[in-house]
Formats: structure tokens, C-alpha cells, sequence
């Protein structure tokens, strides 16, 4: 019989895969491929076996009313998690109900800075028995290995010692045209994406895909935003999320109007249904990150539990002030290449007391920038040493995983 794993445990593992889900479930819409909204709900499998284990541990970790009380949060967090997954697998019955997704839409997503990939290693390939350092597959291909599924086991956020496999499924994330290269190095053939179309005067449609973008941007933000409050036990963080919400409300109620408008241009109006599903779904992963941050806004102190799990997690938060010429003050981020020199992903840069959600490559960072990013664990002293944050660890957010285990 299984050993019955920790609360910790569970809630890492939900967590992690939630997060890939949304993922996946964007890249199966700008592919338009079934295997990636396929993989989405084998997750969301998980997450509901790996949550009815985290509710059975709680109930039985609760043995008097205040064990009830404490754990109260982390069973909110799980519905939180479970609302986000949720949301996750209707994006990608999107596509495998083939609901319609304007090639427009297609267009703008394949060709943000960064898009997700699956690729499976194949008979014939240049990958298997290397370990994931000694291929250097960031420097070779810009390309990060966010996860693995090996039959029906999967490894969230490998490090570099996992040696890969024939077989193996791989879930990148990275430029647009680093895709194709690991699919090379894999044994499998070119996407060759093609081209978007240069717009002209912007129509209702284009009006209405732009918000659908904004709406799907904004919800990865959110989510971000959500477990960095928690970890970081910022409620001033938390309340950014309630403005993302309300936000994403208005974004959603702007849509509305705009495919009513453009359903007037089509000849075959059908098509919009599926960004509507894509829009509505993604208003609901904000929610669920809006009611995730519940958790510190009550009383401003989540169960530890919550906050070592979230440390312990595939990805960790780490936030640094830009110093006075620093590596990184006064350029650009796609001049510093932060994702694939550091791991780190800048969710947010908060500026004179305002904040910036998922800065572009062109922006411009300098002295007293506040960054809040995400990324693997080694990357975050990279961050603050780039940053010239000279700042010990532990220090105002840096958050070890040893102080939360009390």
C-alpha cells in the first residue's frame, strides 16, 4: 500500500500542475493541437485525484476545533487550485470540441515573446541518455524544459541532473523559434508556423482578439501574483490581484461587445464561440487567483503549511530592487535576456508606487525598479546579483524554505 503523502506534498503537486495546465492549455489553442488539450486534462485527472487526498489528509489531521481553523486555509487554497484547473481544462475543450478560434487569435498568441511547446522524444534522436545540463538546451535552443511525462508519471520543473529518454514528452517553454530546433534535436519533424498576417486598419474582430490576449496575459499574471502575495505574505500584493480582477471584469465586458460587432463582418460568425469559452474561462482563473489571496487578506498570516509548500513548489518567487548601475539598470529586458541567462521570468516591475504587469521586451528598467519574478530556485540569487540587490537572504521577501517550516 502507498505511503499517504504530506499535506505539503499534495499541495505542491496540485499546485505545479495547475500551473502547467494553463500552460498547455493556451499553447493547444494557438497550435490548434489536440495532443497539447489532451495532456490538459490527463493534469486535471491529477490535480482532482491529488486534491480528494489533500482534503481526506486534512480531515484527518484535524483533531480539535483549532487544527480545523488552521487547516481552513489550506483547504481554500486547494479550491482555489481546483478552480484554476478547472478553467484550464474548458480552455482546452476549446479545441478539442472544436468550438472555432479565429486564425487571428492563433496569429497573436503563437507570436508573443514566449510560447509553450510539447515535443516527444523519438526513436531516432540527439536527446536520450544526456542529462538536461549537458545539453544546454536554453543556450542551444532558448528553449526551457518545464516538465516531463514519462508514461504516466511526471517530473514538474526538472533540474539538471534528470537524464532523458526515448519516449519521453517534453513541455518547453522559449522563443518561437527555438521550437522547431529541440523538435530537430528530438526526431521530429518542423512545425513550420506559418507567418502571421500584417493587419491593416484594425477591425472588430482584431479589436476583439487584442482583448482576448489581454485576458489571457492578465490571468497568468494573477495566478503569479497570487502565490507571491501568499509566499511573500504582501497583502499590499494581494490587493493587486483584486485590481487585476476587476480589471479583467471590464476587459471581458468589452469583449462582449465587440464580437457582437464583429459578428456582423463573418461570414461564419460560429468561429467566435471558442474565444468567447477562451475569454470567459480565463475571467475565472483571475477569480480564483483573487480568492487564493483570501488566505492572508483574513488575518495576514497563511498556515505555514501554505507558505512551505509554496517555497518547496516547481517554480519559487523572488523579488529584488534595482540598484544604481547595476548589470541591469538602464536596459532593456530583451537586452538582458533575463529568462535565459537567470530562469527568472519578470512577472511584474512595481515603479513609483505603481505596478507593471508582464513587462515587454522593450521595456526599460533603471534604479528603484522593485521586480517581482518567478523562476527555478538557483535563479533567484542570479536575479539579486544582476540587480545589484545586495540585500542577505531572508531579508524583506526573500524567503527561505527553512523559515517556514515552523
Amino acid at each position: 500500500m502507498r505511503n499517504r503523502r504530506t499535506v505539503k506534498e499534495l499541495l505542491v503537486g496540485a499546485k505545479d500542475a495547475a500551473e502547467l495546465m494553463i500552460d498547455l492549455a493556451y499553447a493547444a489553442i494557438f497550435f490548434g493541437d489536440d495532443a497539447l488539450a489532451r495532456e490538459v486534462l490527463r493534469l486535471e485527472d491529477r490535480v482532482d485525484e491529488l486534491l480528494v487526498e489533500l482534503r481526506a489528509v486534512c480531515m484527518l489531521a484535524a483533531r480539535t476545533r483549532d487544527d480545523a481553523d488552521q487547516l481552513a486555509g489550506v483547504l481554500s487554497m486547494a479550491v482555489s487550485i481546483e478552480g484554476i484547473a478547472d478553467s484550464a481544462e474548458d480552455i482546452a475543450r476549446v479545441v478539442l470540441k472544436d468550438l472555432g478560434v479565429p486564425a487571428e487569435l492563433r496569429d497573436d498568441l503563437r507570436h508573443a515573446t514566449e510560447i509553450t511547446a510539447r515535443v516527444k522524444i523519438r526513436e531516432e534522436n540527439q536527446l536520450e541518455s544526456a542529462s538536461l545540463r549537458d545539453l544546454e538546451l536554453p543556450a542551444r535552443t532558448g528553449m526551457w524544459v518545464i516538465a516531463i511525462r514519462r508514461d504516466v508519471d511526471w517530473v514538474y520543473g526538472p533540474d539538471g541532473d534528470e537524464v532523458l529518454r526515448e519516449g519521453d514528452v517534453l513541455f518547453l517553454q522559449g522563443p518561437r523559434g527555438g521550437v522547431d530546433e529541440v523538435r530537430q534535436l528530438a526526431g521530429a519533424p518542423p512545425r513550420e508556423l506559418p507567418e502571421p498576417v500584417k493587419r491593416g486598419k484594425l477591425s472588430h474582430l482584431d479589436r476583439a482578439v487584442d482583448l482576448v490576449v489581454e485576458l489571457k496575459n492578465v490571468s497568468e499574471v494573477a495566478v503569479g501574483l497570487a502565490y507571491s502575495a501568499i509566499l511573500l505574505r504582501d497583502v499590499s500584493l494581494a490587493g493587486e490581484v483584486s485590481v487585476i480582477e476587476d480589471q479583467s471584469d471590464e476587459l471581458f465586458h468589452q469583449l462582449e461587445g465587440w464580437v457582437l460587432r464583429a459578428a456582423k463582418e463573418l461570414d461564419d460568425p460560429e468561429e467566435l464561440r471558442g474565444m468567447l469559452h477562451l475569454a470567459a474561462a480565463s475571467e475565472r482563473i483571475v477569480d480564483a487567483a483573487q480568492s487564493m489571496c483570501r488566505v492572508i487578506e483574513d488575518d495576514g498570516q497563511p498556515h505555514p503549511i501554505i507558505a512551505a509548500a509554496l517555497s518547496e513548489a516547481d517554480e519559487i518567487v523572488a523579488e529584488a530592487t534595482v540598484a544604481a548601475g547595476s548589470r541591469i539598470d538602464g536596459r532593456t529586458l530583451g537586452q538582458l535576456k533575463l529568462h535565459t541567462e537567470t530562469g527568472m521570468e519578470v512577472l511584474a516591475v512595481q515603479r513609483g508606487g505603481r505596478w507593471v504587469y508582464r513587462p515587454r521586451r522593450n521595456y526599460g528598467l533603471k534604479a528603484g525598479d522593485r521586480l517581482l519574478a518567478i523562476g527555478p530556485e538557483e535563479g533567484a540569487p542570479r536575479l539579486r546579483e544582476w540587480s545589484g540587490d545586495d540585500r542577505p537572504e531572508g531579508d524583506e521577501g526573500w524567503l527561505e524554505p527553512a523559515d517556514l517550516d515552523d
